[in-house]
């Protein structure tokens, strides 16, 4: 079927919005690349902006240099493998009751979840239970307060109604458990919005800062986007930080940019293996 001209026209609308859209994303990451592979003269001249001048490798040689740097990396991957894992368990396990027509209190589990979304217990009460658990300074404080989100599990939630009850009602006769029935059919029919679950998750663990900022003290169990926030605070990198050759040919920005971007890489390289799952979980578990 041949397109009318005013959808060719508003296609090509489309297109450049898009592609102003998308040059708007990428063009940030274009000048901070740039930026990290620049020498001191051209960033603090201000003459870089999406190609490199006076290229050199030495901000990443200073990344790679990093204890700290390697250390909040650590911290990070740990907080977001178990994170993200312990998270998946326990949505899925808040959902598929709520799922279940049959289960007579969920409509009141379902108003104390909205009630938690809206209004949580405060940051200084949270805090103090921290502090009273024996959390502090500990990986699982970056964790544990973080560990369900209630309109991920309400996205779950939808998705597990979507099933049909045929299905569990032919299990039952077989002699299946609820429990089997949650792990061998529910939970493998429902992987294209567990993989999207999963992302939001993990996305939320690795860019968190705040969490290591309240509950963190020591410097070598700092995750990795808290020490990012306090690198961009610093209006100079320490001296002792630097060696001779680095602190001569490099300045502050171009420090911090190779940093930002190193810490980035880990979240955008995972991004693509999950992206086909993206679109189809969010409409598949929005149906009702």
């Amino acid at each position: 079927m041949l397109e009318s001209k005013s959808d060719k026209i508003f296609s090509l609308v489309v297109y450049i919005i898009l592609s102003i859209f998308g040059l708007s994303i990428i063009m940030p990451f274009l000048n901070l690349l740039a930026t990290s592979l620049s020498d001191q003269v051209a960033v603090s001249n201000g003459s870089v902006s999406f190609w490199p001048k006076n290229f050199t490798w030495s901000a990443y040689q200073f990344v790679i240099q990093n204890n700290q740097f390697w250390n909040g990396l650590k911290t990070t991957v740990f907080v977001t493998l178990v994170g993200t894992t312990l998270a998946l368990m326990v949505t899925t396990l808040a959902a598929y009751p709520l799922s279940l027509p049959k289960f007579k209190a969920r409509k009141f589990f379902l108003v104390i979840f909205i009630i938690v979304m809206l209004f949580n217990g405060g940051l200084i009460p949270t805090y103090l239970l921290i502090n009273q658990l024996g959390l502090r300074n500990n990986r699982w404080a970056l964790i544990l307060p973080s560990l369900i989100s209630t309109y991920n599990m309400l996205l779950v939630k939808n998705y597990f109604e979507t099933l049909p009850e045929a299905l569990y009602e032919s299990a039952k006769i077989d002699g299946a458990t609820e429990f089997q029935i949650f792990i061998k059919i529910t939970l493998p029919l429902s992987l294209p919005t567990l993989a999207t679950v999963a992302l939001f998750y993990a996305v939320g663990f690795w860019n968190a800062y705040v969490n290591g900022m309240l509950y963190i003290s020591t410097p070598s169990k700092m995750p990795l986007q808290t020490y990012l926030q306090t690198l961009l605070n610093m209006a100079y990198i320490p001296a002792h930080e630097l060696s001779p050759e680095v602190a001569e040919s490099l300045s502050t920005e171009s420090i911090r940019a190779a940093t930002i971007f190193s810490a980035t890489i880990p979240i955008l390289v995972l991004y693509p293996f999950l992206q086909k799952y993206f679109v189809k979980g969010l409409v598949l578990g929005s149906d009702k």
